[in-house]
């Protein structure tokens, strides 16, 4: 035999194999070309901190898609690859592991060994998540990888800080900040996760110094009284009016507070007075400014109380509340508890609930840098899909504070900012200093704290095409096209990238945001550790295959709504796989003769086409042009459920079996002209579905023949021009009869499987129509031969009709089918008398089961429903069978 495919599908025969020529070939690189239009992707960095998961795989897959697409359609298409040194989340495994192996941590072994063990482990997991991203499929030009941490990229962030510096729009504040006291580290707002908990609001009761009635306030924070340094009431609250300005007793610690008057307490909220604690709430903390207060912080950076808080001094903050509550109870300060829905902020990484910190640390002011980047959405320069998402971004930048950037870590991006030992001057700079500008000292230290991740990857799609230098890859493919992440980083990446692109490069970063949902389990649960509903992609495509694990992902979605993953959808794609694997076998076994080499076939300007090659013609180019337009409308998963309908529905289940009778037939012409259109369509299909599964179209691709006028040298499908839409491939009338015929035919079948004919069957055929009948007389022999029809007889509408006869309507007529022919009357009859029999004896089973009251009284209420359920279908069935026997004439006996 010939050179062909394998019999059977196996993707781990060549996807690696195919992985491997492709990156040999330089198939993924892209260049700078004047004469070809640039596209470009920018891969969301994954964190170096584990493995992909499958949010990652269906990021990656939308990628690598649209990039495939853009590539054989002409662009010079560059998806750039990285990945992300991931501050907290790093620093805390490689702590672990540390600790783990050596019993210390890392300031035991100091910032420098532990520097080296970070560097060590980035290299480690780095490497496994390109690998994965090969697993996958990703077609990444891997010459041009970066990482958020490698010179290229910390020469950007020290740049672009010192930049704003420079300009004002970066300073150094004692604010109060987000702190989580678990990673030891400041975090910005964007980093805050806000959860509603089940809580309590303990009422206490603070007296009067003059020996007054005093005033009682709710808390659900009671640790932190330690730090009160007023009680605030609104001076519209006349309940409070005789008591501003008087003092009252801090309960049992003793130290006096006054109260106040301002306009953040709300009267109907509690009992309309609020503890003022500067040092541990945002909004005290800005009651606390305006009337000049005493900021008085009671919890050391790891949460445990501090000498302010006298005997509790050393407890976690939640033993304090304890005992601080209990011993308040015991002195009569405690009024009454009541349990309510608390909001608690808590640490994206770590989700320990954070505490509100005062701190030095250094600032971004938001207010200037948000005006452009709301004025890129609204201009329409920069595009969200959906569109409904830009009503987020709007509302995030129309409400945004300063971001806080320093955090208290050792892995990343180390603030550029260095003290004179000898004066405490600060110079930013992009070295140390020699001198001192102020005291002329020349004894420096560089800031601790390390920058936000985000502050770095902000900078991502311009600082990996080599900003700030003016390269020919930033000049070419600057700004990007589109980027595809999802819609839960949003204001944690996507709003940074587009302020930080609009300050440096004075437009937006990419023209298109395009927004994908989360990947779910099947009872829709976000996936989890926690819930252990995870699924690894590398398992379901060593199970499955890349293609298979693809093709699912994307298609049934929708952009910026959650999809599940479900194992009988997976299943269904790789049957598809199969499906397409099968019919390629076919038709790459009949372009060749016993020796592996080609037949002659037609051209493609052949005049011998026929009604069923201008159709599946005419359906691809149809079918190529709602696929593009879906793929240009970012509709992914409605282009990759087209191609599926294209290849499934019409080339294996219709085209194949309309032409099979012509391979085999005596005109060689007609053989070559059938050979051809089985091998151009093919290759058209497998170029439209190989974005999608773009493993198995090119292990295809491969066993047909080239076309050296169009094919390019090295003959791979990567490389492959994407099909265009044409207008002289457009043969209405070719279609029309082939649809007519489809109809018919799925009628007759339906027919057959009404009266449970065997398909074996020969049938005579009456087609009633007034105005099919020459479309019906082309279509006939290919009725014939699908159907198993022996003979059609075309009659006008008002015929008459045979007395006995199964009818089965269709838009242009009527299909009239004698029953004699469909059924074998005798051996139908005495099947179905076997079944009645058999139904009757469950029938009676159940009956007799559900008589017996132990069983009754006994079994489970869901085993007893269970065979009640039974006896309905049962008789159901029964009732079926004894109607079929009626119309048969048979005695019916119930």
């Amino acid at each position: 035999m010939g050179k062909n495919l394998a019999k059977t599908y196996d993707p781990k025969n060549f996807e690696d194999r195919i992985y491997e020529m492709w990156e040999d070939k330089g198939a993924f690189n892209a260049e700078v070309d004047s004469d070809k239009k640039p596209f470009c992707i920018v891969m969301p960095p994954p964190n170096i901190t584990g493995q992909l998961h499958m949010g990652h795989a269906l990021d990656q897959t939308l990628q690598d898609i649209l990039t495939r697409w853009r590539r054989m359609q002409g662009y010079s298409a560059l998806w750039l690859p990285g990945s992300d040194h991931a501050s907290i989340a790093t620093e805390v495994k490689v702590n672990n592991a540390i600790h783990e192996e050596t019993g210390k941590d890392k300031k035991d072994i100091g910032r420098e060994a532990f520097l080296e063990r970070a560097w060590k482990w980035k290299e480690e997991y780095g490497g496994h998540i390109t690998r994965q991203c090969r697993k996958l499929g990703d077609s990444c030009d891997w010459r041009r990888e970066r990482f958020t941490m490698d010179e290229g990229c910390n020469k950007a962030v020290t740049e672009f800080f010192i930049r704003l510096y420079e300009k004002g729009m970066i300073y150094k504040g004692n604010r109060l900040v987000n702190w989580c006291p678990d990673c030891m580290t400041t975090l910005s707002d964007a980093e805050v996760d806000h959860e509603d908990v089940q809580g309590k609001y303990w009422y206490f009761h603070y007296p009067a110094k003059d020996g007054g009635e005093g005033i009682t306030v709710a808390t659900s924070r009671p640790e932190t009284m330690f730090g009160d340094v007023a009680i605030a009431v609104n001076p519209d609250d006349e309940r409070y009016a005789e008591l501003v300005g008087k003092t009252v007793i801090l309960p049992i610690v003793g130290r006096e507070i006054p109260i106040i008057t301002d306009e953040y307490p709300d009267p109907e909220k509690g009992t309309g007075a609020v503890k003022i604690t500067p040092a541990h709430d945002a909004n005290d903390f800005l009651v606390g400014q305006r009337h000049g207060l005493e900021i008085m912080s009671c919890m050391n950076d790891d949460a445990t109380m501090n000498e302010l808080a006298g005997k509790y001094e050393g407890m976690d903050r939640y033993e304090c509340r304890r005992e601080w509550v209990r011993d308040l109870e015991e002195a009569g300060f405690l009024v009454k508890v009541e349990e309510l829905t608390i909001p608690v902020g808590k640490c994206y990484r770590c989700h320990n609930a954070i505490e509100p910190k005062l701190s030095d640390q250094w600032f971004v002011r938001m207010e200037e840098p948000a005006k452009p980047a709301v004025e890129a959405a609204k201009s329409g320069r920069l595009k969200h899909v959906p569109e409904r998402f830009e009503k987020n971004y709007l509302n995030w930048l129309n409400d945004i504070h300063d971001w806080c950037i320093s955090r208290q870590l050792w892995w990343g991006h180390r603030i550029p900012a260095y003290y004179c030992d000898d004066c405490d001057e600060v110079v930013v700079g992009r070295e140390i200093p020699s001198v001192c500008p102020k005291c002329g000292g020349a004894h420096f230290h560089q800031d601790e704290d390390v920058l936000d991740t985000w502050f770095s990857s902000g900078l991502w799609p311009f600082s990996t095409l080599g900003w700030p230098d003016k390269t020919p890859e930033l000049e070419y493919f600057y700004p990007t096209s589109v980027l595809v992440t999802g819609y839960d980083i949003l204001f944690f990446w996507v709003i940074r990238m587009v302020f930080s692109a609009c300050e440096i490069m004075e437009e937006p970063p990419f023209e298109y945001v395009f927004l994908h949902g989360l990947v779910r389990d099947e009872q829709g649960r976000k996936m989890s550790k926690s819930l252990g509903n995870g699924i690894d992609p590398l398992e379901v495509i060593d199970k499955v295959g890349a293609d298979a694990l693809r093709f699912m992902l994307i298609t049934g979605i929708t952009p910026g709504n959650d999809t599940r993953f479900i194992w009988d959808r997976l299943e269904s794609s790789r049957n598809f796989a199969n499906k397409l694997w099968n019919a390629s076998r076919f038709t790459i076994m009949n372009l060749q003769d016993d020796n592996g080499n080609l037949l002659p076939m037609a051209s493609a300007e052949t005049s011998a086409l026929r009604d069923e090659d201008k159709w599946i013609i005419s359906r691809v180019n149809e079918a190529v042009q709602d696929i593009t337009n879906s793929l240009e409308k970012f509709e992914l998963g409605l282009a990759g459920q087209k191609v599926y309908e294209i290849i499934w529905d019409e080339y294996c289940d219709w085209y194949i079996e309309l032409v099979k009778a012509r391979l085999w037939g005596d005109d060689e012409q007609d053989k070559a002209t059938a050979r051809f259109i089985l091998q151009s369509v093919l290759k058209d299909l497998l170029k439209l579905l190989h974005p999608f599964m773009p493993f198995i179209t090119e292990e295809i691709w491969g066993y047909l023949p080239a076309d050296k006028a169009t094919d390019n040298n090295d003959n791979l499908l990567i490389k492959a021009a994407w099909p265009e839409y044409d207008t002289s491939k457009v043969y209405a009338d070719s279609v029309a009869k082939i649809e007519t015929a489809k109809e018919i035919i799925k009628a007759i079948r339906n027919a057959r499987t009404e009266v449970d004919a065997a398909p074996s069957r020969k049938l005579n055929l009456i087609i009633k129509t007034d105005t099919l009948n020459d479309t019906i007389e082309a279509v006939a022999a290919h009725i014939q031969k699908i159907a198993n029809v022996v003979d059609i007889e075309i009659a006008e509408t008002d015929a008459a009709a045979p007395d006995d006869a199964v009818s089965a309507v269709f838009s242009g007529g009527e299909i009239l089918i004698p029953l004699a022919e469909l059924v074998d009357f005798e051996a139908e009859r005495e099947r179905l008398q076997k079944e009645k029999k058999r139904l009757e004896g469950e029938v009676a089973r159940v009956d007799k089961k559900l008589a017996n009251a132990g069983f009754v009284a006994k079994a489970p209420a869901a085993v007893v429903e269970e065979e009640k359920q039974k006896g309905e279908k049962y008789r159901e069935m029964l009732e079926t069978v004894n109607n079929r026997l009626e119309s048969m004439g048979a005695t019916s006996v119930k």
